[in-house]
């Protein structure tokens, strides 16, 4: 090989070992910034491929993806001072990549720490505002809303973005837990107490309704029924009366015949009177009628 040609393959591997140096890619999963010597001098560098001074200059890269601080359940107390332990977790990433390096060095321990730190205080904060009845159900989806909203005010000052926050359980301390259940125990028992004698109260009520309308029916009933009756006897009188006026012989003898059947009409009736009385008039009459 001669002096030309070899410097040339030395030439043209420097230029390849500089280049190597020199290029560096980002992905769409990666957020990046460039260093010369320990100060930031680029960031928000979009996905593809790009070139820094080797030596001189470094690239730190930050996951873009979203990331999960779920940390040890927190002791917090409410507006009643009701001792709670709180089991949490936060979805969060990194948005602001200089600002981020700047304030944790790009030290992901560091940063939970921190994230942590100020999670906690918002927890602390915002159960503190409340009962344990609007923390526990009535206000929950508001609690996770203030927490978050609480919580990212001071992590953007990290350069990072909470996304969720999410209260996975809510528990009594056991110091108190059992004096809880026998509260709670004892506020449904009165409840259902209270409720029973309500539905007897109302049962109560709707039977004497019920009683009291009975006896109203029963009464216009036979207020009815008496009055329909005293028509039909009036009517009966009348029609026995003209009855009686167009003939008072064919009269008598039809009441003498229903007197019969209404006497002697079952078995067994015995009537103990006198052959000549004049109640048997028209049977002791052979002949027919007179």
């Amino acid at each position: 090989m001669t002096s030309g040609r070899f410097t040339f393959v030395v030439v043209l591997g420097l230029a390849l070992v500089v280049v190597g140096l020199s290029a560096f890619s980002v992905n769409e999963r990666e957020l990046a910034i460039k260093l010369q010597l320990g100060r930031i001098v680029e960031a928000n560098y979009e996905p593809g491929l790009h070139f820094k001074w080797p030596v001189v200059q470094n690239i730190r890269k930050f996951p873009r993806r979203i990331l999960t601080i779920s940390d040890r359940p927190e002791r917090v107390f409410t507006a009643e001072n009701e001792a709670l332990q709180v089991d949490f977790f936060v979805k969060w990433r990194i948005v602001d990549a200089e600002r981020f390096y700047t304030s944790t060095g790009g030290i992901a321990l560091i940063a939970n720490d921190r994230l942590s730190e100020i999670i906690k205080n918002a927890v602390v904060t915002e159960f503190g505002k409340r009962t344990v009845s609007e923390a526990i159900s009535v206000g929950r989806a508001d609690l996770m809303r203030d927490m978050l909203e609480t919580a990212s005010t001071t992590a953007e000052g990290l350069g990072v973005e909470l996304i969720d926050f999410r209260v996975k359980k809510v528990e009594f301390m056991d110091e108190v837990q059992n004096s809880v259940y026998l509260q709670m125990a004892a506020e449904r028992q009165r409840i259902a107490r209270q409720r029973r004698a309500e539905g007897q109260a109302a049962a109560e009520k709707k039977r004497a309704a019920a009683d009291r309308e009975v006896t109203v029916i029963l009464a216009n009933a036979y207020r009815d029924g008496q009055i329909i009756r005293g028509k039909g006897d009036a009517l009966a009188a009348e029609i026995y009366a003209r009855a009686y006026t167009q003939d008072p012989e064919f009269y008598a003898f039809y009441r003498s015949m229903d007197a019969y059947r209404k006497s002697m009409g079952q078995p067994g009736d015995l009537l103990v009177l006198d052959p000549n009385n004049d109640f048997f008039r028209y049977l002791n009459q052979s002949d027919g009628i007179q």
